[in-house]
């Protein structure tokens, strides 16, 4: 809507007075020009316009009043439910407990566990009994180690790890104790088989083995509570554990420092865990690239040791579905290719390679400072 240039040309300047019929007794009445404009179908429309749009403006403002609207002078809310966090040069761990988090409570419970597997597996079982003794509730026994493994190891849990630190460094979190008080060194024990990728409830229910038995005990240690959607502050507490409580005995970190040290004493170098051995090899039935005996010998060990559970597996299928390590040769194709030049030293961390020099030669061909243990 417009006004035409003559009754834009007529509006006066001078501010407005009120309307005759509504002045007081004895107010000038208004200028007839004035009167005449104010009867226009069109000034009163505009008019009209005006007052609509000046409530509009006034309604908008009283409702943007009552938006809470960001604040600059209150401090940037950072989500607490990350394991992992970057400060812009590499991640680390997210190990402080939320605020939600409170500490053990005091119970009679007790669960012993057996560790299994190489190292690795055994450090990250533990952390797991860890997790399930703080959802169970339970005093957690110092775990014992595998002495039946591929390794043959004799070790106990004070010869690889630091007891007392790992005892003290989880005590807001779980009770720890070396042994089982001596009233209950012969009592009889539940036995519990962990079901793996097992969510919190599922140990909400294993809390009814503690109603008949004082203590419980757990022959596997490999849980795999990784991925299975426990709440943030438990899967916290497993990286309290790995990242700050299991810790090696003070022999092994002073001999694995001056290892270090030698390691670079060399010059730029990679410790690579080919993960070519023949059980893992028997284990995955990853026979790409070996001869039809070796396979056959390979299928032979996994049919005849017991707790392995899959026996007939399609080797095709396991490397086509990228269940399979690379072989020596595709290891030494990969880090060439991502610029480690043939001085690098390359220090295997492996067990025995199978097939020995045979399929480790192409790898020493790419990189002659190959040594292994």
């Amino acid at each position: 809507l417009s006004l035409s240039p003559k009754a834009v040309g007529s509006l006066s300047l001078s501010p407005p007075k009120p309307p005759a019929m509504a002045s007081r007794r004895g107010a000038p009445p208004l200028p007839l020009r004035l009167r005449r404009l104010l009867r226009s179908p069109i000034s009163r429309c505009a008019c009209f316009i005006v007052a609509l749009t000046v409530l509009l403006v006034v309604l908008s403002l009283r409702q943007i009043a009552r938006v809470d609207l960001p604040r600059s002078d209150l401090p940037h809310q950072v989500p607490n439910e990350q394991l992992w966090v970057s400060n812009g040069y590499g991640y680390h761990a997210c190990v402080t407990p939320t605020h939600r988090y409170i500490g053990p409570i005091e119970s009679d419970r007790y669960m012993t566990v057996r560790s299994n597997g190489g190292l690795n597996q055994m450090r990250t079982g533990i952390c797991d009994m860890i997790a399930v003794a703080r959802l169970v509730n339970a005093t957690l026994v110092i775990p014992q180690l595998d002495k039946r493994s591929f390794w043959q190891d004799t070790s106990t849990f004070k010869d690889i790890f630091n007891e007392p630190g790992f005892i003290k460094a989880l005590e807001g979190d779980v009770h720890i104790v070396s042994d089982l008080p001596e009233s209950l060194q012969s009592a009889p024990r539940a036995r519990k088989h962990f079901t793996s990728w097992s969510g919190a409830s599922y140990y909400e229910d294993v809390k009814e083995l503690w109603k008949d038995h004082k203590v419980v005990h757990v022959p596997k240690s490999d849980s795999r509570l990784a991925n299975n959607g426990l709440p943030i502050d438990i899967q916290r507490l497993r990286c309290r554990c790995l990242y700050q409580a299991l810790r090696f005995s003070d022999p092994i970190e002073d001999l694995g420092k001056k290892l270090v040290e030698r390691l670079k004493s060399r010059g730029k170098f990679i410790a690579l865990h080919l993960r070519y051995e023949k059980d893992m090899l028997a284990f995955t039935g990853c026979t790409y690239g070996l001869s039809e005996s070796e396979a056959d010998e390979l299928r032979i060990m996994r049919e005849k040791t017991s707790h392995w559970k899959l026996k007939d597996i399609n080797s095709t299928e396991q490397r086509s579905g990228g269940n399979c390590p690379l072989t020596p040769h595709e290891v030494g194709m990969f880090l060439r290719a991502m610029g480690y030049t043939k001085s690098t030293w390359i220090y295997i961390a492996a067990g025995e390679i199978y097939g020995g020099d045979k399929y480790i030669s192409k790898l020493r061909s790419y990189f002659p400072n190959l040594v292994s243990k």
